[in-house]
């Protein structure tokens, strides 16, 4: 044992990895419907670690990483938070603002009742909200308060113990409120319940209960042309109920070039597009059924394109209805949630659609919906090394009120730029590319390297900490998730009347919950929480991390 400490001691780069590793693998066990996640979970294992190997990681290390992180948490966020500043989605900010204010006024109570430090203080919000990235604002503002640099570093270590003492609280409570007592407070019966709000959106009762396929079954078949010889193409297509495409004609050995006019002969073969079930009934409409040769064959492409600032607010039926029937949407994205394919569900500017079809349709219609995802390019390093550069440069800023010095910091700083550069991409697609994929990588990792560096600093406090407050920590960690959840069931419930999927997706979503989420949907058997999910995820995704530089403010004025 004295070996490995010895390693660790003098490979803080070692135990970093090795804290990730643990951290994942833990935060992978599941109890009935609870699991740490990665984060948590490494956060945990750092404490320990650090506890027990007091190992010291360049300070650097956490705040360049923290810096990726917050950056692309807001790049990501961008389109959809301002996407979401309209009069129908605004309504849902009521219940970020229900957030921020009880975490708020819980906070300021505990402090004054247990005469809480600003370390302290600030991780018990961040834990209670499940809001990591407030842990990172609130260790930068305490990084700026006039003291002693001993004294400094005991306070942010204290951030990362409180955390993740009430996280833990907030992840079980955020839970077993969203997903089972709620539903029994409003004496409903959620899959019902998402059942009819699944209906509603266009989704039928063989679907409702099951998984949401992530695309069509799109199937090409090739048919000899007897019963439609002599008429138009466009009829034919129309006759067929409009969801299928005919993207190839061949006559006589050559390839004719497809329009609506086209008029088809006998003989002629034609190569049909479409989802299955509407391929059903093709072969006795057009013609028996052939095998394609090479000149018949041809390839359905896929994009990604990311809905721009030319998009209204619209349903996905709209949508499709203005594609036709030459392409087809097969998957719709919002702030890394797939929704639901049903003609009912709203589409806005930020979100991404996965669309199939030809190669030439694709051309002609995506320019018009958005920019497309460039499959060749994961991340356009100059902009978003300009962004992380000018965040840094707008979180020196510091404006002193009274002896109190305020300022965004690293976090403030390069969320705001996030947020600014997100939103900046999407009415300018030629720059600033992105990739969802290498962007969650960036965030993930950047969060869990910053924790992890918090938890190994933490290590040593750990049990003085928890000593010193015993168990005022996790009773005040109950009551900050508990609190905003129930007051915000009444708004959701009595005064905003939603529909009890709705309702606890915001509910969840004004946590930032991914757990809380989860377990409402398996108990809805469907996706429609998601609708209100993403809503209210994107407005406290940028309100929470905020709450970090504000609560060391408020502890620091109120002791």
């Amino acid at each position: 044992m004295h070996a490995i400490k010895t390693f660790l001691q003098d490979t803080p780069e070692a135990a970093l990895f090795l804290c990730l590793a643990l951290g994942y693998a833990i935060g992978k066990i599941r109890i009935w419907k609870l699991s740490l996640g990665g984060v948590a979970g490494t956060l945990i294992v750092a404490i320990f670690v650090g506890m027990a190997g007091h190992i010291t990681v360049n300070a650097q290390v956490k705040n360049i990483a923290f810096a990726l992180f917050i950056f692309t948490l807001g790049y990501i966020s961008g389109p959809t938070f301002f996407a979401s500043l309209n009069r129908k989605s605004l309504k849902y900010g009521t219940f970020t603002v229900v957030e921020v204010a009880s975490v708020l006024l819980i906070t300021a109570a505990a402090t004054l009742i247990m005469k809480l430090d600003p370390g302290t203080a600030a991780g018990l919000l961040a834990g209670g909200a499940t809001e990591s990235a407030a842990v990172g604002t609130a260790t930068d503002a305490i990084a700026r308060l006039d003291r002693p640099a001993e004294e400094i570093s005991a306070l942010q270590a204290n951030v990362g113990t409180a955390y993740s003492i009430s996280y833990i609280c907030g992840l079980i409570v955020v839970v077993l409120l969203s997903s089972q007592v709620f539903p029994l407070i409003m004496r409903v019966n959620l899959r019902e319940e998402a059942d009819k709000l699944w209906k509603q959106l266009g989704g039928s009762a063989d679907d409702a209960d099951g998984q949401v396929p992530a695309a069509p079954d799109l199937i090409g078949r090739a048919f000899q042309v007897e019963r439609v010889a002599g008429q138009a193409l466009g009829a034919v297509t129309a006759d067929l109920g409009g969801h299928l495409t005919i993207e190839r004609v061949l006559r006589g050995g050559k390839i004719l070039a497809v329009a609506d006019d086209l008029a088809l002969r006998a003989g002629d073969q034609v190569l049909v597009v479409g989802p299955r079930a509407a391929m059903v009934p093709a072969e006795d409409a057009i013609g028996p059924e052939i095998v394609p040769g090479k000149d018949l064959e041809t390839t359905l492409e896929v994009d990604q394109v990311v809905l721009d600032h030319r998009q209204e607010s619209t349903t996905l039926g709209d949508l499709e209805h203005k594609l036709g029937n030459r392409l087809y949407v097969t998957s719709l994205v919002r702030e890394d949630k797939e929704l639901p394919l049903r003609p009912g569900m709203p589409v806005q500017r930020g979100d991404t659609l996965r669309l199939t079809g030809a190669k030439n349709d694709l051309a002609k219609i995506v320019p018009a919906l958005g920019y497309r995802l460039d499959p060749s390019v994961k991340a356009d390093i100059i902009y978003i090394a300009l962004g992380v550069a000018l965040g840094f440069l707008i979180g020196k800023i510091v404006v002193p009120v009274g002896s109190i010095p305020l300022t965004l910091g690293t976090g403030g700083g390069c969320l705001l730029t996030g947020l600014l550069f997100g939103w900046f991409r999407s009415r300018n697609p030629e720059i600033g590319q992105y990739a969802p994929a290498a962007a969650d990588v960036i965030k993930t990792l950047g969060l869990s390297v910053f924790i992890a560096v918090v938890g190994l600093t933490s290590g040593p406090q750990a049990v003085d900490l928890v000593r010193k407050f015993g168990w005022g920590l996790p009773i005040a960690g109950v009551l900050m998730t508990a609190v905003p959840a129930c007051l915000s069931l009444l708004v959701a419930w009595k005064v905003m009347k939603l529909p009890a999927p709705l309702a606890l997706g915001a509910i969840t979503g004004q946590q930032c919950s991914t757990p809380g989420i989860t377990a409402v949907q398996q108990v809805a058997g469907n996706a429609t929480p998601l609708m209100s999910y993403t809503i209210v995820y994107a407005l406290s995704n940028v309100a929470l991390p905020l709450l970090g530089p504000i609560a060391v403010a408020m502890t620091e004025a109120l002791t």
